[in-house]
């Protein structure tokens, strides 16, 4: 009978798993509502237990899992997050607040970009194009997380809608805006030509991958709505079946992007804008818990597999590495999350129409969560000036001087990781610290007796009735 029991490491993360997530959805209203807190910090210090540092349960390298698949699946679960963010946007909502969308996409992004590029050149003591790369893995914000911290609670109640639309959309956007941003530092490294390399940042980055990733999912998700209609109004398509069509259209989406080798991000986010343009789709299945489902799995899954495969070795300085140590990233992470969004949203306020107050600038420019995202990016910045597997090969000592190709690959990887972890932690975080210090700062007699009782607006935003985004149209019409 013994002989019949196989406890194999993947068998037994199966099943360790399965049961930290079935636990975590009993009591997920009681965390999120009462306790204030999100999934992904304790996803990933679950992982972190489960992983090879402690009880070695989950490990996905010495599984001969490689960066390139974890990549793939780092694809997938983004890709179905833009998705699932365009669907979930009030119907129209670009034609209504594009300026806002721009300004976070433009010039915020673009100083996030380099002022976490200077940050991490004389910290590191880097090249000015590997400085490039990892500050283009880390300014975007990650729509994963920005989904598990923004998802449907309590506190998510006390934010104004627009604000929690504005962030949805930046995040599910600037995923795919980050290649032209990141592909600057690999083709510095890449081409000795300045020439060829403007040539193919122009061409290819941009034209192909960005212009042609968001046309074409825009394309795909306006012909799968009009498909779908078609379906549903001669009853040709059961009620379930509405289910598969979504996740199935936002992988088809990724695997378009993925084949035309245009950017997959954009190209599922665009299908997701396609497709719920009108707010048909989020009528008909208003009752059936998309988000819940792709959080719940797909998300968390994704953190437990961080927590595992962080790098904790190569927090330490080495011959690789030489000015890669704790106290160098821990001065990275708190410099990024001071002065990568904050004082250029609090400068551009007074332009962005659906940012209204300081305190709104303030949340705004804090809550740019760095996750999911940034690990793709770092994964492909790696397999593009390594090909293979991505994954550089340890070397005992040093027998040359590193390229600065060299340099880039084995830095970039720690340092991404790090300020993910940091990032999972304080934005994870953040609604704790948040509901507590506006509790604590009332007048005795005014607190609520439990902290996950509180329900009133955050202070010093703007919550006047009707100014607010509704939730995502599902009545097919516009409620502005």
């Amino acid at each position: 009978m013994w002989s019949q029991l196989e406890p194999t490491p993947p068998h037994v993360a199966y099943l360790t798993l399965s049961i930290f997530l079935i636990i975590y959805a009993l009591f997920s209203l009681f965390i999120r509502n009462v306790l204030h807190l999100s999934e992904p910090p304790l996803v990933v210090l679950y992982g972190i237990i489960l992983g090879p540092n402690v009880l070695d349960i989950i490990s996905p390298r010495s599984w001969g899992m490689t960066d390139e698949i974890l990549q793939e699946v780092t694809r997938i679960i983004v890709g179905v997050q833009c998705f699932a963010v365009g669907i979930e946007l009030p119907k129209h909502y670009f034609r209504r607040h594009w300026p806002s969308v721009l300004y976070f996409l433009g010039p915020i992004m673009t100083f996030s970009w380099a002022i976490t590029a200077l940050f991490a050149y004389f910290i590191f003591q880097t090249n000015l194009p590997t400085a490039l790369i990892i500050s283009a893995c880390l300014a975007p914000t990650d729509p994963v997380l920005a989904a598990s911290v923004l998802s449907k609670s309590r506190f998510s109640q006390r934010v104004p809608k627009r604000l929690k639309h504005l962030l949805s959309a930046e995040s599910a956007c600037n995923d795919g805006i980050s290649f032209p941003f990141l592909f600057i530092g690999l083709c510095a490294l890449k081409y000795t030509s300045t020439g060829e390399a403007v040539k193919e940042w122009i061409l290819i980055t941009v034209l192909w991958q960005c212009v042609l990733g968001i046309t074409l999912g825009l394309l795909i998700g306006n012909c799968a709505n009009r498909l779908l209609r078609f379906s549903d109004q001669r009853g040709y398509i059961t009620r379930p079946s509405f289910v598969v069509f979504y996740l199935l259209l936002a992988i088809l989406s990724v695997g378009v992007g993925s084949i035309l080798g245009s950017d997959d991000f954009l190209v599922a986010f665009g299908a997701g804008v396609g497709f719920a343009h009108d707010g048909w789709f989020a009528k008909k299945t208003k009752e059936l818990p998309f988000p819940t489902i792709i959080d719940l799995i797909l998300n968390s899954t994704m953190f437990v597999f961080f927590g595992s495969i962080i790098p904790w070795k190569e927090f330490l300085p080495s011959d690789l590495t030489p000015n890669c140590g704790v106290w160098q990233l821990s001065l990275f992470l708190i410099l990024v999350l001071l002065f990568r969004r904050i004082p250029i949203v609090l400068a551009m306020k007074r332009f962005i129409p659906d940012v209204r107050t300081y305190r709104e600038a303030l949340f705004c420019g804090h809550f740019g969560p760095m996750g999911v995202g940034a690990l793709f990016l770092a994964m492909e910045a790696r397999g593009e000036l390594e090909p293979g597997d991505g994954v550089p090969e340890a070397r005992p000592e040093l027998k040359h001087p590193m390229s600065n190709k060299e340099k880039a690959i084995h830095l970039v990887w720690p340092v991404i990781c790090f300020v993910v972890l940091g990032s999972t932690i304080v934005h994870g975080l953040s609604t704790v610290a948040i509901s507590l210090g506006g509790s604590i700062s009332r007048k005795r007699g005014e607190r609520a007796p439990l902290l996950g009782q509180e329900t009133e607006g955050l202070e010093h935003m703007d919550h006047e009735a009707g100014d607010g985004e509704s939730e995502p149209d599902v009545s097919g019409t516009d409620e502005e």
